[in-house]
């Protein structure tokens, strides 16, 4: 038999980190009676009938001893809201376990709350593995969430993603030299923004406020008081002339109230106003929600985020 190829172990986990797989947390109790648990993403799934799935441990890790005399353990993947978790499970000689809310299970191994889903298992088989062992457990119970699950991929965390159909385009349609495509970031920002106020824009035109008023009142909802230049400084990105004219307009049509320095604040109307067109676009927020489902919508906060930092020009901060 060929001696096995030396591999560059760097680059032969980078290879290996281009498949993506879920993030789990596996909890155990030692014989002693205390909790055990780590971050994995070697989970998979073996069989249907019956129910199993599989693991690996490397031998060299504090609760190996603590697993492989496990009678049972469970199995957690992690939803997106749980990057925090898996990064403590994830590190050695911390108190994992501190401060953290357990589910009664059918066993005794810990059992995590708010994951994307969970398996309780018996353990079945262990098999050497290299420099790690394989522990095969028939599942006992279950439960599963709608929250998004965890995804890890090229050696970082991301979110899974459905792929989209076409929006603008007919099936089988040429655009030929179209100067642009629906997969145009711009034109696609673009429409969804504009679809999306839609749906609260008749609040908006029975209080009478025009776009920028909406945009300065949502500002100093959060952020305020602000002077002018502040306030067009945060807006820079509108293109919106944040000026005297359009401040003033809004001071005299009470929506605002600005002290001697300059600075302005909402008023009693102006904070009025805001909260009745906050309430509907929540509502629209939520139809939305409703429609793509808790993963396509935290996939889509995801996705904005990156391209705000990646384009954003050097805007103040909003959120202290």
């Amino acid at each position: 038999m060929n001696a096995s190829r030396h591999f560059d172990p760097k680059d032969f986990r980078q290879a290996l980190g281009r498949f993506a797989t879920g993030v789990t947390i596996v909890t155990a109790r030692a014989p002693d009676g205390t909790p055990v648990g780590m971050t994995a993403n070697s989970f998979n799934s073996v069989s249907m009938d019956p129910p199993m799935v599989l693991w690996s441990l490397a031998k060299n890790a504090r609760s190996v001893g603590a697993f492989t005399q496990a009678q049972q353990w469970n199995v957690h993947i992690l939803s997106n809201e749980q990057e925090p978790l898996s990064n403590r499970f994830a590190r050695a000689g911390e108190d994992k376990f501190g401060g953290l809310a357990l589910d009664a299970g059918i066993g005794e191994a810990p059992l995590i709350p708010g994951c994307s889903a969970r398996f309780q298992c018996r353990t079945a088989f262990q098999y050497e593995g290299g420099d790690h062992i394989i522990f095969v457990g028939e599942v006992i119970e279950y439960d599963r969430s709608e929250r998004a699950p965890l995804v890890f991929v090229k050696g970082g965390y991301a979110l899974a993603t459905k792929l989209s159909g076409n929006v603008s385009t007919e099936p089988g349609a040429d655009v030929g030299t179209a100067p642009y495509s629906e997969n145009l970031l711009g034109y696609l920002l673009g429409r969804a923004h504009h679809q999306f106020m839609a749906g609260f824009r008749q609040i908006l035109d029975q209080l009478a406020l025009s776009d920028p008023d909406f945009y300065v009142l949502s500002l100093l909802a959060v952020r305020a008081p602000l002077a002018g230049p502040e306030i067009a400084a945060h807006m820079a990105y509108t293109g919106i002339d944040v000026g005297s004219v359009l401040l003033r307009s809004l001071c005299v049509r009470g929506l605002l109230q600005a002290d001697d320095e300059g600075r302005h604040e909402l008023s009693a109307t102006g904070r009025d106003a805001i909260l009745h067109v906050m309430a509907a676009a929540k509502a629209r927020e939520a139809d939305v929600v409703d429609q793509l489902g808790e993963l396509e919508s935290a996939s889509l906060r995801n996705g904005l985020k990156a391209l705000i930092t990646a384009s954003d020009p050097g805007l103040p901060k909003l959120w202290a």
